[in-house]
């Protein structure tokens, strides 16, 4: 629907709602130079790093990532899509929304997903109704009761009762008018293989309405009261309803993970309803499925640490390293510049004592004893560690296998302080030399020792200390939104060419093909993108106050593009030295150490007379 709001009035509402009055109404917003700042509302923390500007109109938080326009924040603040964000805004400011006519799929598929929305609602209701009010679903209430459900924790999460037999949820909707083909596409009805009709998909089951984080109605999960098979079976997936995108609970724990500023996530519809019950807010659950990446950036809107909590049998064991797995694979992708940011490496394994899961735990030792497990719950690498420990023992094979099994982890991690902590906790747990453990990481990292020797011997003959290739990009894209004038000049000499970071060359391409002229046209540049990393990018570069002139500007573009040159030189040359390495060709890699020296030579000679001329 978004995309049907005409351009004039998404301008019209842009610059009727300012974003220092709607961001104000939720952050305790103070003065800080010609912006304004307060504390994240998007996560926890104690020093401000949440800046508003309001002569660009856009936000951007410094430890979360999270930016945007007005748009983007009552997006992220409500959890609505865009089309909702910006008709919110038009009625708060007076702005009428005439829309253009939807195309006739357009048509067709939000017609589909209103219809499965309203088909699953009245499904839900049905369930609630055979639970709370017909002798059919005493049973179920009675078991609910000894497991420890209270009747306020069964209403608030419009708990339910697929009743015996084979057609009651079919006929009492078919009833209020909802066809059979309808009920099949939202997968609560199941066509007879002979052709003859349908059958409803839940019978005899505890139903768990599952919500989308706005509070509709997308799916059901069935739990038996017996030791039948399956024990749970959920809904198939549909138009609404994406497993993988989803988690059960969000839509009541949203708030409190933002407001906490971490979350809990179980894998059990009765282990999430124990956690709410016993005021435990900030807990989702998956749905019978392993954490998705999805799952993941869609609860790191609102909590920036995470606690997964198991249960202490192999099937929890193997669940928690499948889940580690994937958090250090999106750690990594956050590295090439996707949404997951680094403090959501703050992730913590809860293994519970053996015998217990999450719900029986709450029932025998209260919410405060939990709590204290969960305060004192390890992180990735620490339970890695001790998982390894376990597995391998250590004698001097098991040593060697923890070491291997660590070296990946230990190496990802971008922080010096914390590798070197985490290597030292290693050493002291395996009884190792923290250098022994160095050395493994660095000869995983490097290239050979001969390479590295003959490097170092270089470089003390006059070459230059690296640079940081990245944040010089960086700089290159700041400077185009900070001073646009220069961007012809750019574009005329194809400089985002050489502009290796995926994520800043499509920033700059943006900027080059918007024809981008100043700072008052970003609000209305950045309603034109999707949320995601790149979004968060431009907005955090705008937010760069570097003071620059044309002269400048073209003095960084000379610097940005001989430096670019000298490292496909070098790196040409690297390459020849690696493989004459490689050939054992001693005579030639003399040869190409003797040209990278001079080289060096070279550009020291080159810094010099840059210096004297200025």
């Amino acid at each position: 629907m978004a995309g049907h709001i005409p351009e004039d009035k998404l301008a019209e509402v842009r610059q009727a709602a300012d974003i220092v009055e709607i961001i104000g109404e939720s952050v305790l917003l103070k003065k800080s130079g010609k912006n304004f700042a307060g504390l994240c509302p998007f996560h926890a923390e104690k020093t401000p790093s949440f800046t508003v500007s309001p002569d660009k109109q856009i936000f951007h938080c410094f430890g979360c990532g999270a930016g945007g326009n007005v748009f983007s924040f009552v997006m992220k603040r409500d959890g609505v899509g865009f089309g909702e964000a910006v008709r919110s805004l038009a009625a708060r400011c007076g702005v009428d929304l005439p829309e253009r006519p939807l195309s006739g799929r357009a048509k067709r598929r939000e017609s589909e997903e209103g219809s499965l929305f309203e088909v699953n609602q009245s499904a839900a209701d049905f369930f609630r109704q055979a639970l709370l009010q017909q002798a059919a679903g005493q049973p179920a209430l009675a078991y609910l009761e000894r497991r420890g459900v209270a009747r306020a924790t069964v209403e608030r999460f419009g708990l339910g009762y697929a009743p015996k037999g084979w057609d009651h949820l079919i006929g009492a909707l078919t009833r209020r008018k909802f066809t059979p083909a309808l009920l099949e596409k939202a997968g609560l009805a199941v066509p007879r293989r002979d052709g003859s009709g349908h059958y409803d998909r839940f019978r005899d089951r505890i139903m768990f309405p599952i919500h989308d984080e706005r509070g509709r109605v997308v799916g059901f999960g069935g739990r038996v009261m017996d030791n039948g098979t399956p024990k749970y079976l959920n809904s198939p997936e549909t138009l609404v309803y994406t497993k993988r995108r989803v988690l059960y609970g969000l839509n009541h724990a949203k708030e409190a993970c933002r407001r906490v500023g971490s979350a809990f996530i179980v894998e059990g519809y009765l282990d999430l309803i124990a956690l709410h019950q016993h005021g435990i807010a900030h807990a989702v659950a998956t749905l019978g499925t392993a954490l998705t990446p999805e799952q993941i950036r869609l609860l790191a809107r609102y909590a920036g640490r995470m606690v997964l909590v198991y249960d202490s049998d192999d099937a929890g064991i193997r669940s928690a390293r499948r889940c580690i797995d994937l958090f250090w694979k999106e750690h990594a992708d956050f590295r090439r510049g996707d949404v997951f940011r680094e403090e959501h490496a703050d992730t913590r394994i809860l293994v519970l004592p053996e015998g217990h899961d999450p719900d029986s735990f709450l029932q025998v030792h209260g919410a405060d004893a939990f709590r204290r497990l969960a305060h004192d719950a390890p992180g990735i690498i620490t339970f890695v560690m001790e998982q390894a420990v376990l597995r391998h023992g250590l004698g001097t094979e098991g040593k060697i296998r923890i070491v291997d099994e660590l070296q990946d982890h230990l190496s990802a991690i971008n922080d010096p302080v914390a590798r070197a902590l985490y290597v030292k906790q290693l050493a002291e747990r395996i009884h190792l030399e923290e250098t022994v453990i160095l050395e493994r990481l660095k000869a995983q990292a490097a290239p050979t020792a001969a390479t590295r020797a003959r490097a170092r011997t270089a470089d003390r003959s006059g070459g230059q200390p690296p640079e940081n290739p990245e944040r010089f990009e960086e700089r290159i894209i700041a400077m185009m939104l900070q001073f646009p004038e220069i961007i012809a000049e750019i574009a005329k000499g194809a400089v985002l060419e050489n502009v290796t970071n995926p994520l800043l060359k499509a920033a700059g391409e943006i900027l080059v093909r918007h024809r981008f002229s100043g700072s008052q046209q970003l609000p209305e540049l950045l309603a034109k993108l999707e949320e995601g990393p790149l979004k968060q990018t431009l907005v955090a570069l705008a937010m760069d106050d570097e003071r620059l002139t044309r002269r400048g500007c073209q003095s960084l573009l000379r610097q940005f593009i001989a430096s670019r040159q000298k490292r496909v030189n070098g790196r040409s040359l690297q390459a020849a030295i690696e493989a004459a390495e490689r050939e054992q060709n001693e005579a030639e890699v003399m040869r190409l150490l003797i040209e990278k020296q001079k080289m060096a030579v070279r550009r020291e000679k080159q810094k010099m007379s840059a210096l004297r001329g200025k």
